[in-house]
């Protein structure tokens, strides 16, 4: 059974003002780049088997794979659909606005020139199924965002969209998700569904 990991960037210079940072680009703090040593540090320590690290051309991100890299001396590259999700006009307001935390329960709204959330699905969503096909000769490690860490824990379980809404992980936080057997997998494809229904 094939699976990969997650690991979200270090701390930020908003995360510590309590302010979304989306697809803005915003820098790691001091603080951000010892967590990101740490992580790697983390991976030899529990002898995770990688092969490759996929990371968010965001900075934060692309910095802390940077450091994982360095420490673990996994090869790493660029992974463009794990770019953090694009609130729009929200991005650098507080992330406890009520006003935010209304809109995020409406999956379909881009947020007055952002994505929305089904839309942001839809890419990781992708990208987990082309590596779930490599999953049993190669393993990764995703290097993102918060609202990616969403979309990624939303791939493998039940989520109300409440539960969706407030989803979320450290700074640095290791994840690893496992992908299910075939069959267990082919009970929920579309394909069986649709035919199913045929015979109905």
């Amino acid at each position: 059974m094939g699976h990969f990991y997650f690991v979200r960037h270090g701390q930020t210079i908003w995360n510590v003002e309590n302010k979304i940072c989306g697809a803005t680009d915003i820098q790691l703090t001091e603080l951000g780049h010892r967590q990101a040593e740490e992580a790697g540090r983390e991976i030899l320590r529990q002898k995770m088997q990688i092969d490759e690290i996929l990371y968010s051309p965001l900075s934060r991100a692309a910095e802390t794979a940077r450091h994982i890299s360095q420490v673990t001396g996994i090869p790493a590259r660029m992974e463009l659909r794990l770019k953090e999700q694009n609130f729009g006009k929200y991005e650098s307001t507080p992330r406890n606005g009520t006003e935010f935390q209304r809109a995020k329960m409406d999956f379909v709204s881009s947020y007055e020139g952002g994505e929305s959330m089904l839309r942001l699905c839809q890419r990781i969503y992708n990208l987990l199924d082309e590596i779930r096909e490599e999953s049993e000769e190669k393993t990764y490690l995703l290097v993102a965002h918060n609202g990616i860490s969403r979309a990624v824990h939303s791939y493998f379980n039940d989520m109300s969209n409440e539960a969706f809404a407030a989803f979320g992980i450290k700074n640095c936080e290791i994840r690893r998700y496992d992908f299910p057997r075939e069959e267990a997998a082919e009970q929920k494809s579309p394909k069986r569904i649709q035919k199913e229904h045929k015979n109905l």
